[in-house]
C-alpha cells in the first residue's frame, strides 16, 4: 500500500493527448525517413542516369533468387537500395591504424542523430481533434493537437540549433581518421557551415519578421491568410535555398568531399555502416532543410496557394484532413529534393575560394540587405503580397545597379611561367593542336576514307 502511494505520487491524474500524438509522430516520421531517405539514394541514381543519357539501376527486384517469385524479377530495379543496405552490412568495417577509434566510430553518429531529430517540430499533419479516452484506465484528456513530434512555441529555434550539431560528425570524422585529406575535408566543412550558417539565420529573420511568431503552425496561418511567402519573399528564400544546399555539403558546395582534390574527404577513411551513417545522414539532412523551406516559403501543407480549399486548411482537424495534409507537405519535400539532385547534376563544383568568396562577398550582404527591407516594410506596416513583392523587386534592380560599382577579388588570374605553353619563349611558339588532320577529324573514319555502302 505505502509503494501504491508512492508511485500514485509521481504519475499525473491524466496526460494530455498531445503527448502520444507527438510520440506517435516522431516514431513514425523517423521510420517513413529513413525508408524515403533509401529510395532518395535510388532516385539521385536514376536522375543522374537520366541528365546523362543512361538507364540507371533496373536489374535488382524483390525475388531474392526465388523462383515463385520470379514476376517481381527486375521489377525497374527498386531492390536497389535493400541490395546497397545488405552491401553496408557486410562489408568489413575497417578501421586504419593510427585513427582515434573512440572519436572514429562516435562520428558518424553524431552525423545522423541531428539529422533524425531536427524535423520534430515539423507538423506534417497540420492540427487533428482528438476525444477524450481511456488507456487501462488511465484517463486522456483530447482536444486539438498538433501532428508533430515536438510541439513546442519555440520550433524554428530548436530546429535551428539541431542542424548546427550535424558538422561536429563531420569535423570529428575528419579529424580522428588521421589522414591529411580526410583533416581538410573536415576544416572545409566547418569553415562552410560557419559561414552559410549566417545567411540561414538572417533569411530565417527576414521571415520571422514578417510572421511575427516562432510558433511553425504560426507561419503556416500567415501563409493561409496573405500567401506563400516565395512570392512576398523571394530573394530570403533564394538566399536560404542556397544556405540549406551548402549546410547539407549538396553540389555545388560539396567541397567537404571533393573526389578530385581530397579522395573522398571526412570519410576517406570510412567504410560499412560506418560510412553508411554519413550517407544517410546527408540524404537526412537534405529531407530536414527541405521540410523546413516548404514550412516557411511554400505554404506547409497547403496544396494551392491562394485557395484555401476544406481539405488541407488549417482548420480541417479529421483524420482524412490530416492523411491529406501529410500527402501534401511530403509532396513539396520531394519535388524540392529532386530539385537539388537536378541542380547537382547539372552545375559543376565551385572552386573553395568561391565557395567562401559567394558567401561573404554576396550571400551574406543580400541576406543583410533582405532584413533592412523586411524591417522598414514592418515599420511601416505595408507586410502584404504585392506591397513586399514589389519591395523585392526594387531591391534586386537596386542591388544590380550597385553591383557594377563594388570592388570584384574573385578574379583567378593565370600566374604566367616562362617557357609554358601561354608564356612561350621568344621567338618559339608553341602549337598544342595535333598535327595530323585524322586527329582533328570529328568523325576520323567517315571524314578521312570514303564510307562503304
Amino acid at each position: 500500500m505505502p509503494e501504491d502511494s508512492f508511485l500514485s505520487t509521481l504519475l499525473p491524474e491524466s496526460l494530455p493527448a498531445q503527448v502520444l500524438v507527438s510520440a506517435a509522430t516522431f516514431v513514425l516520421i523517423v521510420h517513413v525517413v529513413l525508408l524515403t531517405v533509401a529510395y532518395l539514394i535510388y532516385l539521385e541514381r536514376k536522375i543522374s542516369a537520366y541528365i546523362q543519357d543512361r538507364i540507371g539501376p533496373n536489374r535488382v527486384g524483390f525475388d531474392f533468387g526465388l523462383p515463385w517469385l520470379a514476376f517481381l524479377k527486375g521489377f525497374w530495379g527498386l531492390g536497389q537500395p535493400l541490395a546497397d543496405g545488405l552491401k553496408f552490412l557486410l562489408k568489413e568495417d575497417y578501421a586504419p591504424s593510427g585513427v582515434d577509434k573512440a572519436l572514429f566510430t562516435l562520428a558518424p553518429l553524431v552525423a545522423i542523430v541531428p539529422a533524425l531529430i531536427g524535423f520534430a517540430i515539423i507538423p506534417w499533419g497540420g492540427v487533428v481533434s482528438v476525444p477524450d479516452f481511456d488507456i487501462l484506465g488511465f484517463p486522456i484528456v483530447g482536444g486539438d493537437v498538433t501532428v508533430a513530434g515536438l510541439a513546442v512555441n519555440v520550433g524554428v529555434v530548436y530546429l535551428l540549433a539541431v542542424a548546427g550539431l550535424g558538422v561536429y560528425g563531420v569535423t570529428l570524422g575528419g579529424w580522428a581518421s588521421n589522414s591529411k585529406f580526410s583533416f581538410l575535408g573536415g576544416l572545409r566543412c566547418t569553415a562552410q557551415m560557419i559561414s552559410y550558417e549566417l545567411p540561414l539565420g538572417m533569411s530565417l529573420l527576414a521571415v520571422l519578421l514578417l510572421t511575427g511568431t516562432l510558433i511553425p503552425m504560426g507561419i503556416i496561418q500567415h501563409q493561409f491568410e496573405h500567401g506563400w511567402l516565395i512570392f512576398a519573399q523571394p530573394i530570403a528564400a533564394v538566399v536560404f535555398f542556397i544556405a540549406i544546399l551548402a549546410e547539407a555539403n549538396r553540389a555545388p558546395f560539396d567541397n567537404a568531399e571533393a573526389e578530385q582534390e581530397l579522395v573522398g574527404g571526412y570519410h576517406t577513411e570510412y567504410s560499412s555502416m560506418r560510412f553508411a551513417l554519413f550517407f544517410l545522414a546527408e540524404y537526412a539532412h537534405m529531407v530536414t532543410s527541405c521540410a523546413f523551406f516548404a514550412l516557411l516559403f511554400l505554404g506547409g501543407f497547403q496544396a494551392i496557394p491562394f485557395v484555401n480549399d476544406p481539405l488541407t486548411s488549417p482548420e480541417a482537424t479529421g483524420i482524412l484532413a490530416m492523411l491529406a495534409k501529410f500527402a501534401v507537405f511530403f509532396g513539396k519535400v520531394v519535388f524540392l529534393i529532386c530539385f537539388m539532385m537536378v541542380i547537382r547534376w547539372s552545375l559543376p563544383r565551385l572552386r573553395y575560394d568561391q565557395v567562401m568568396m559567394l558567401g561573404w562577398q554576396n550571400v551574406i550582404p543580400l541576406s543583410l540587405a533582405v532584413i533592412v527591407m523586411t524591417s522598414v516594410m514592418v515599420y511601416l506596416g505595408q507586410i502584404g503580397l504585392v506591397p513586399m513583392l514589389l519591395a523585392n523587386i526594387g531591391l534586386f534592380l537596386l542591388l544590380m545597379l550597385i553591383q557594377p560599382l563594388l570592388p570584384s577579388t574573385t578574379e583567378n588570374k593565370r600566374i604566367p611561367l616562362y617557357g609554358s605553353r601561354f608564356n612561350p619563349i621568344d621567338p618559339a611558339s608553341v602549337q598544342t593542336a595535333p598535327s595530323d588532320p585524322t586527329a582533328r577529324e570529328d568523325r576520323p573514319v567517315q571524314g578521312t576514307a570514303p564510307s562503304i555502302g
